[in-house]
């Protein structure tokens, strides 16, 4: 029977480290057809040591390694070279978003045997029963992509995604402690991660999801749910949930039966959602959410531009985002909302008009979070390909007119520029200028409306800065904020769209 060890590199702080559900979930599936191991390197700190212990212990048969673009690139690429070196023989297998996104570039590297694209859940059971077999013919395996003897990259069909009930719980127990997991944050003192659906049926042009999933979404039974939401809160001792659902509110009517659930363990949660998919429900729809005790849903705002949502076929207008924050604020829930800002084409223009928008929304609904990005699309290769070529798309240029060369390597993508591009920190066709005005404003708005998010800084803390920015804010001063910055060195507030909740 094949064991297989599943590594989640390391990407953020022990203390932010949550459930690594995607390999949880692929575990109930290989350990059908043989066993499996987890090693977590947002728990275990030196995840090339655990990685090599864990394969001698096991006596593991395959190495499945889940890459994301951004910070967990390094020490991706750590871990394989790792196990190259010391098991030469043992078949490297990526999985996830990187390796779904840009496939070559994962397979251009000399570590990497196979790259799993999309949903892994059938797609390696197969591939890791065929390496078990004489000849390890993997050319029928959908959903997957590997090198012929040659070298060269062969890419097999795509598999159609779907959602599956183990009829059981997770399989926690392989993280050691699950209650480790269990973070201190604004929902409440143990709050778990959990996923109920997966996959979103939009398909925004610049969304790894919708690259990933190809506009599929599947919810789950409400029975899984209530089981799974009764191990949380009973056994574990979960207050709250965190929903990490590419988009929780789907359609309204499939929604009540998971809403009812939700209402009956009354655990406070977070989720991501759609301003259109709010502003539809009906008000029987709005009690059971009320009654759930939703606190937070982090709505992709995107543009104030109806050209832009348009373009990057958000399917979202501008003036549901404002109706969606007085919404909110009428049902007591916050509205967390992300904006792009610096596209490629108008980047000032649409950068300002963007910072105006904000300021009506804090009018309209002061308890708005705000949250800032650099708009970072995915190049055309990486999209779903039933979205490629679909619109004639403008060459990404940088700040000197040439054309945007993604990286061709895995070790690239280690570089800061790509490291920051993948994180939508950074773009190569901002100025310093305006790279500098957009971190200032970001940290003006900060500081005058202080995230409640923030469990660490004291209120007393909060309140100073707040009263610190109010004259640049109402005034519009913001650049060169020195004063605060200098007691953000202090105070240190927390950033959502760098630490989550």
């Amino acid at each position: 029977m094949p064991h297989t060890l599943l590594v989640n590199p390391t990407i953020t702080s022990r203390q932010s480290a949550r459930f690594p559900l995607a390999l949880l979930n692929l575990s109930v599936t290989l350990d059908r057809f043989g066993g499996s191991t987890i090693v977590d390197g947002n728990i275990d700190r030196d995840i090339v040591d655990a990685t090599l212990r864990a394969i001698v212990e096991n006596n593991v048969d395959a190495v499945g390694i889940s890459v994301m673009g951004g910070p967990q690139m390094a020490p991706s690429i750590a871990v394989s070279k790792a196990v190259r070196e010391h098991f030469p023989r043992l078949p490297i297998i990526w999985g996830g978003y990187f390796p779904t996104l840009y496939t070559d570039t994962a397979l251009s590297a000399p570590y990497v045997d196979y790259a799993v694209r999309g949903q892994g859940e059938e797609t390696m059971p197969d591939l890791i029963a065929a390496l078990a077999r004489p000849g390890r013919d993997v050319s029928r395996i959908a959903g997957m992509s590997w090198k012929d003897a040659d070298g060269n990259v062969v890419h097999n069909p795509n598999r159609k995604f779907h959602l599956d009930d183990p009829g059981i719980v997770l399989p926690y127990d392989k993280l050691g402690d699950p209650r480790r997991y269990l973070a201190r944050t604004f929902l409440g003192r143990r709050t778990a991660a959990h996923q109920a659906a997966i996959g979103c049926r939009f398909r925004c042009t610049f969304c790894g999801v919708a690259a990933m999933f190809g506009g599929t979404t599947q919810l789950p039974a409400a029975a899984r749910l209530d089981r799974d939401l009764s191990y949380l809160k009973h056994t574990l001792g979960a207050d709250s949930i965190q929903y990490f659902d590419h988009n929780f509110f789907d359609r309204e009517e499939d929604m009540i039966p998971l809403l009812d659930v939700m209402a009956k363990h009354e655990l406070p949660w977070w989720c991501y959602a759609r301003s259109d998919a709010l502003l539809n429900m009906s008000e029987s729809t709005w009690k059971r959410v009320r009654k759930s005790k939703l606190r937070m849903a982090y709505i992709g705002a995107e543009s104030p531009s109806g050209a832009m949502l348009k373009e990057i076929r958000k399917g979202t207008r501008p003036d549901q985002t404002l109706e969606v924050a007085e919404l909110c604020r009428r049902h007591g829930v916050i509205p967390e909302l992300s904006f792009m800002v610096a596209p490629p084409e108008n980047t000032v223009e649409e950068t300002e008009h963007t910072f105006e928008f904000i300021r009506e929304l804090k009018r309209i609904n002061p308890a708005s979070e705000i949250i800032v990005y650099i708009y970072t699309p995915l190049r055309e290769s990486s999209k779903h390909e039933k979205d490629r070529g679909k619109r004639a798309s403008t060459p990404l240029l940088d700040m000197h007119g040439e054309p945007v060369v993604f990286p061709s390597s895995p070790e690239e993508w280690t570089e800061k520029r790509w490291v920051d591009y993948a994180c939508h920190a950074d773009a190569p066709w901002l100025t310093d200028d305006l790279r500098r005005h957009i971190q200032d404003f970001v940290t003006v708005l900060r500081c005058r409306f202080p995230t409640v998010q923030d469990m660490r800084s004291p209120p007393w803390a909060k309140r100073g800065l707040s009263a610190l920015a109010a004259w640049r804010y109402q005034r519009r001063r913001y650049d060169k904020p020195w004063e605060l910055n200098l007691a953000n060195r202090l105070v240190k507030l927390r950033l959502p769209q760098v630490a989550g909740i």
